[in-house]
């Protein structure tokens, strides 16, 4: 089932979205959680060098 927001995103002339996911270290465990973002694919690079 797809929801609204998903359809919004991809009309023409829209910006395109890209789904970054990265993998963050835990200090106090060592275990990896996954921190998810919804970023404009022209800041992807920008959003993984942080």
């Amino acid at each position: 089932m797809a929801k609204k927001v998903v359809a919004t995103l991809k009309k023409e002339g829209g910006i395109t979205y890209a789904k970054v996911i990265r993998a963050v270290k835990s200090d106090k465990t060592g275990a990896y959680t996954f921190k998810e973002e919804m970023v404009p694919s022209t800041m992807v690079q920008e959003t993984l060098k942080k």
